[in-house]
C-alpha cells in the first residue's frame, strides 16, 4: 500500500504535455522524464510560440569527451548545433601542470576562464612574446595564426570560442604533429643539431599532456630582443565596472577596451532572480551564448509569425540568429550568469523599450493600439537587465 501511494505521488509530479487551456494530452509512451523536467517550455510551449524555428540549444553534457592525461575537452560546432555557423565552442579542463600543447589555429581563439588558474604563452609574427597567468573571469584572445599554449597552474576549466562554426579543436596545427610529420634530416638541417636529438619526439599530435606545475611567472619569464606584444592578449573582465541596472549587471568587452580582440565581442550578463535581459536584438551578427549558472528561458522571434521558446541551464549553449528579437528570463531561484558572444569587433544591441521611447508616442500608440499606461512607462535610457516590483517572474 505504501509503495503504491509513492508511485501515485511520483506520477502526479511527472510533467505532462498539457497546457493550462486543456490543449495536449498525457504522454503514456517511452520518454526521458528528466529531459522534460529540464525543458518545460519545450514540453508545453507558450501559446505565443509558432512556426518553424530551428533548434537554438545544445548542451555540453550531450557532447563526447576527449580524455587525456593532463585534462579533457569537448566541443560544440555546426555538427552539434547546425544553426551556429559564426562561432564554435570548446569546454576544456587542465590538471595542475596539464598542458594544451604548443599550437596555432587558422581561426581566432577567444577564451573565458571559468575556474582555477592557468598560464598562457604566445609569440607574434614580429618575435614579440607574451606570458601571463589567467584567473577566473579573465579573458584571452589569440589572433589567427599566432602560436600559443595553455598550462594549468592548478585544476582549471575554461571556455574557448573560435570565430568559425565549422572549427574543431581536434583539427589544429600543433608542434608535436608537425615534428612527427617532418623528415628528421630536415629537422636536423633546420635546427643545426644531429638527427639523434629527435629520436624521442612524439609519433603524432600530443594535444593535452601531463607535466609538472611550472615555477612562478617571474622565474619562467623569457625576454625577447623584440620586446612584448604591443596589444596584450589578456583582459581582466571582472575588474571592469559593470553597467548596473535594477535586476542585474552587464560587462561588455570588445575591441574598444580589449584592442587585440578584432573578431570576437562579448558581454557577461548577470540577471537576478525575478529579472530578465530585456527584449532586444543585435544588428551586427548572430549571438552565441554560454550559460554559467542558474536557469533561464528565451523566446526567439524570427519574423513572419515565427517564434520558439527554449530552456537553458549551466553548461548549455544557446544561439540567436542575426537581428532576431529575444529576451533571457531568469526562471530559477539563483542568480543567472551567462555570456553573449559575437563574431564582431564591437558589441551592439537595440533595446525595444528605448526604440519605442524615442519614437513619437502617437505613432507607437496607433501602431500597437496601446494607451498611456505603457507609453508613459517607456525609458529613453537603455537598461540591458530589467526588474520591476510586482512584475517579476519567480519559480513556483
Amino acid at each position: 500500500m505504501h509503495k503504491q501511494h509513492d508511485n501515485h505521488k511520483n506520477e502526479q509530479n511527472i510533467p505532462q504535455p498539457i497546457r493550462s487551456d486543456g490543449a495536449g494530452a498525457i504522454d503514456l509512451g517511452p520518454r526521458n522524464i528528466m529531459r522534460d523536467i529540464q525543458n518545460p517550455d519545450m514540453l508545453v510551449p507558450p501559446i505565443t510560440d509558432n512556426g518553424l524555428v530551428p533548434n537554438l540549444k545544445f548542451s555540453f553534457s550531450d557532447t563526447s569527451m576527449k580524455l587525456n592525461h593532463g585534462g579533457w575537452s569537448r566541443e560544440i560546432t555546426v555538427r552539434e548545433l547546425p544553426i551556429a555557423t559564426t562561432l564554435a565552442g570548446v569546454n576544456m579542463s587542465l590538471t595542475a601542470g596539464g598542458v594544451r600543447e604548443l599550437h596555432w589555429h587558422q581561426e581566432a581563439e577567444w577564451a573565458y576562464m571559468l575556474l582555477g588558474r592557468a598560464r598562457i604563452t604566445s609569440v607574434d609574427q614580429e618575435g614579440r612574446n607574451f606570458i601571463a597567468d589567467i584567473e577566473p573571469g579573465d579573458l584571452w584572445y589569440f589572433p589567427p595564426g599566432i602560436p600559443h599554449s595553455i598550462q594549468g597552474l592548478e585544476q582549471c576549466e575554461f571556455l574557448l570560442v573560435f570565430d568559425d562554426g565549422n572549427f574543431s579543436d581536434l583539427n589544429t596545427l600543433s608542434i608535436s604533429d608537425w615534428f612527427a610529420h617532418t623528415p628528421k634530416d630536415v629537422l636536423s638541417a633546420n635546427f643545426g643539431v644531429a638527427e639523434q636529438a629527435f629520436h624521442s619526439i612524439p609519433n603524432d599530435q600530443v594535444y593535452i599532456y601531463q607535466d609538472k606545475v611550472p615555477p612562478s611567472l617571474e622565474n619562467q619569464k623569457v625576454l625577447s630582443p623584440y620586446g612584448e606584444v604591443p596589444l596584450p592578449f589578456k583582459y581582466e573582465l571582472l575588474k571592469q565596472t559593470p553597467i548596473q541596472t535594477p535586476g542585474g549587471s552587464v560587462r561588455i568587452v570588445d575591441s574598444s577596451n580589449f584592442p587585440i580582440s578584432k573578431t570576437v565581442a562579448a558581454a557577461l550578463v548577470e540577471v537576478e532572480p525575478g529579472a530578465m535581459r530585456e527584449l532586444h536584438w543585435h544588428p551586427n551578427n548572430d549571438e552565441w551564448q554560454y550559460y554559467l549558472t542558474g536557469e533561464a528561458r528565451m523566446t526567439v522571434f524570427t519574423g513572419n509569425g515565427n517564434a520558439r521558446t527554449f530552456d537553458y541551464r549551466a553548461g548549455d549553449v544557446g544561439y540567436v540568429p542575426f537581428a532576431t528579437g529575444h529576451y533571457i528570463q531568469n526562471t530559477g531561484a539563483d542568480t543567472l550568469w551567462f555570456l553573449e558572444i559575437f563574431k564582431s569587433d564591437r558589441f551592439e544591441d537595440v533595446s525595444l523599450n528605448q526604440w519605442m521611447a524615442l519614437t513619437p508616442k502617437e505613432l507607437v500608440q496607433s501602431n500597437l493600439n496601446v494607451g498611456p499606461e505603457l507609453i508613459d512607462s517607456l525609458r529613453k535610457e537603455k537598461w540591458p537587465v530589467v526588474k520591476y516590483p510586482g512584475f517579476s517572474y519567480y519559480p513556483k
